[in-house]
């Protein structure tokens, strides 16, 4: 990317990361589209690297983990023969985790919603932490043989299922959600403090990969056509959302990011420095 300046990587990447297509990048920054792409996968392994090296040793105390659906090269029903049960082609799951108190994102895994890869996320999860997390999942029964696995003994585990009906208004809608009715806890490890056990953390995170990627938009034709790009988009994302873009729920005794109230990062992160990490 030596033909780019710092500026313009910073354009593009403030395009992306505000959920923009590639193609509409394209439009608003006049950089080609291959050029956009590469950048991506530059920028987005960059992102890795860095979280990765430094989230490390969290102060956690109350994690929240998810999983939210995305699809790659086409949807699962279209997905050629010769692609079926090869991943990264149709349905992707992608593991979230976040902090109830600092709202940081210090795991995530774009993979398959199997045993395998969600052990593979909750180790990386139990990894990062510094000390016993409660940790508060959704009604998957895929978590249920895989986080003893993960943490052992330290963890206080929830499982917090929601319990939904259709709308009576719209019996057949297919684009209105269920009404959420009620929601049964069940603990299933060690003590977790009741009133922390819940999902609506990692759930509106989920509604910012949806709006902050247009990968992750429903029926859109912004899909990801390679999974690796997914990967790289959702790095980005995180790096972004970590370091660079103050949470609206911490603003005392100032407006600080996810990081910043974590304690791995002392100021705001611009989109230059993240430009800069390619330097």
């Amino acid at each position: 990317m030596n033909r780019l300046s710092t500026e313009k990587r910073a354009r593009i990447i403030g395009a992306l990361v505000e959920g923009n297509s590639i193609r509409s990048t394209v439009r608003m920054t006049g950089a080609a589209k291959n050029t956009i792409t590469k950048l991506l996968a530059e920028v987005g392994q960059a992102a890795t690297d860095y979280q990765d090296e430094v989230l490390r040793d969290l102060p956690c105390e109350v994690m929240e983990v998810d999983e939210i659906w995305a699809f790659c090269y086409s949807k699962q029903k279209n997905v050629p023969e010769q692609f079926k049960g090869t991943p990264g082609y149709g349905d992707v799951w992608t593991y979230t985790a976040i902090c109830a108190d600092t709202k940081l994102v210090p795991a995530w895994m774009v993979g398959e919603q199997s045993a395998d890869d969600a052990e593979v996320f909750l180790l990386d999860l139990a990894g990062r932490m510094a000390n016993r997390i409660q940790l508060s999942t959704d009604g998957n029964r895929i978590y249920e043989s895989i986080v003893h696995r993960a943490f052992g003994h330290d963890v206080d585990w929830a499982m917090l299922q929601k319990i939904y009906r259709t709308d009576p208004r719209h019996p057949q809608g297919r684009y209105s959600p269920p009404v959420c009715t009620g929601t049964k806890t069940t603990v299933l490890k060690g003590d977790p403090n009741p009133d922390r056990i819940s999902t609506s953390y990692v759930e509106r995170q989920n509604l910012n990969m949806r709006m902050g990627m247009r990968r992750f938009t429903r029926l859109t034709n912004g899909f990801s056509r390679k999974v690796e790009n997914l990967a790289h988009a959702v790095s980005l994302h995180f790096l972004h959302h970590n370091l660079a873009r103050p949470h609206a729920a911490l603003k005392d005794p100032y407006p600080r990011t996810p990081a910043m109230a974590a304690g791995v990062a002392d100021h705001v992160w611009t989109l230059e420095e993240i430009a800069a990490r390619l330097d």
